[in-house]
């Protein structure tokens, strides 16, 4: 994947009450203002400005320790009692240290995560509120409690020992999985992914405090490069004069209906005087549910789509967003929409049934399709974020092509899921030309073709990111 090399930055309490009328923010389809926003009257408008958006709190967040400091931390360490992560705290230790989620500077005390649950926001000292939807916490059982004992700091150690991070300050407060289940994805049902993966089996305590990390996470997968920090992707986007940036989270294969959208996104940013939009596609680079297409393959499909020109890699910035997914619908798409500001975006794009899934139980979808846009366009903290929803896009068989939809001759068009895009490409089957670049579509073909088949032929589900 060298040459997509090319197209990414190479980079060595006080009493608060809400208002009583909420304000959407969506940015209109049609007759777009340029008016900035100063008001809360005029909070759906959307914003010209000519700097990159301030994260969250005012100041990104880094949690590295200084070079000339790692020494002696290490000795620290060596002292602490030890807790061993797991691949998905490795990957919120990731998303802490780097800033996704700024101000927070730590994994969650308990005021945080209950301001988190119950508010999906945390507020700040000056009495502010920042988004923050999804708790960002580090559980640990009754045998590592005991271990802690006294101690007021703790050393984070991965798989193999290697020495991650000290948590300082700590706070041990107990997890209260029913709640932070139900809180966060709105059902106990079983068979949710992340719970099943992270929460079940997961100790019944929590453990908050401050972070310091040695160094900058890496999981030598081929694919660090990719992984550009909030300030990397601000230093990208300056470089290349952005005057707006526009995210597009996914976690799926690009078809052209995606790249449709963008391209559309940055005509209609230009035609309200932008000058030099950026996209940043931003794939999700944590933990994914096993039936997911596995974060290899996808970059591999996306350096096809650049490579045959369906996205300007001129315009475009290839990053891994490193956050786990939860499938946690509204409550989560907040969470995804929030990381953005920190990596800069102003405006971000949202379409059906953002971060949800069907139902574990039931055959439905877990959430209202239409709920994932119309939560941020209210969302507390997100006020200063442009949501473009997504027009829906399908096949259009008199043109041939990926088209935007339109009801009045609803006949022409087809609607291609995701469910039958994977079954044309586990049975080597081409969809209809137009509906992908072919390579993007080979790299998919060769995806499924890699899975041996069981002694039954179904094909085993993949591993997960």
């Amino acid at each position: 994947m060298a040459s997509m090399a090319t197209f990414i930055a190479q980079t060595p309490y006080p009493h608060h009450s809400f208002p009583k009328k909420l304000h959407t923010h969506f940015a209109p389809t049609l007759k777009l203002s340029l008016r900035p926003v100063s008001t809360p009257k005029t909070r759906q408008r959307l914003r010209i400005s000519s700097g990159l958006i301030e994260p969250d709190g005012g100041k990104l967040v880094e949690l590295f320790v200084p070079e000339s400091e790692k020494t002696e931390k290490k000795r620290e360490a060596a002292t602490l009692p030890r807790i061993k992560l797991s691949r998905i705290d490795l990957e919120w230790v990731h998303v802490i240290s780097e800033g996704w989620s700024s101000p927070l500077t730590g994994f969650m005390r308990e005021s945080e995560f209950l301001q988190t649950l119950h508010f999906n926001s945390l507020r700040l000292d000056d009495g502010s509120f920042v988004n923050m939807s999804v708790p960002i916490v580090l559980a640990i059982d009754d045998a590592q409690k005991r271990q802690i004992g006294e101690s007021t700091r703790v050393a984070l150690v991965d798989s193999d020992n290697n020495l991650i991070a000290i948590l300082n300050d700590i706070e041990i407060y107990k997890h209260h999985k029913e709640e932070r289940i139900a809180r966060t994805w709105g059902t106990t049902a079983p068979g949710l992914p992340y719970v099943d993966e992270a929460i079940t089996n997961a100790g019944n305590w929590l453990i908050g405090g401050d972070l310091e990390v040695m160094e900058p996470i890496r999981y030598n997968d081929g694919l660090d490069r990719f992984r550009l920090s909030p300030a990397e992707l601000r230093d990208e986007f300056t470089k290349r004069n952005a005057d707006a940036v526009f995210a597009f989270q996914l976690r799926n294969p690009v078809h052209n209906g995606h790249a449709l959208l963008m391209t559309d996104t940055r005509r209609r940013l230009l035609e309200m005087g932008y000058k030099n939009p950026i996209l940043l596609l931003h794939p999700l680079g944590g933990y994914t549910k096993a039936d997911d297409v596995p974060l290899t393959w996808r970059m591999k499909q996306h350096e096809k789509v650049l490579e045959d020109g369906v996205l300007d890699p001129e315009t475009t910035v290839v990053s891994i967003f490193p956050s786990p997914m939860h499938y946690a619908g509204p409550t989560e798409v907040q969470w995804h929409a929030k990381a953005r500001i920190n990596a800069g975006a102003n405006f971000y794009i949202v379409g059906r049934d953002p971060a949800g899934m069907g139902h574990p139980i039931e055959k439905r979808d877990l959430y209202d399709a239409d709920h994932g846009k119309k939560v941020l366009s209210m969302a507390p903290g997100l006020e200063r974020l442009n949501i473009l929803p997504f027009k829906v896009a399908a096949y259009d068989k008199t043109q041939g092509k990926m088209a935007f939809f339109e009801p009045s001759r609803a006949q022409d068009f087809i609607f291609i899921s995701g469910t039958k895009m994977r079954t044309l490409a586990r049975n080597k089957e081409n969809p209809p030309e137009g509906f992908m670049c072919p390579g993007g579509w080979k790299v998919l073909v060769d995806y499924y073709d890699s899975l041996v088949p069981a002694d039954s032929g179904k094909v085993p589900e993949a591993v997960p990111a």
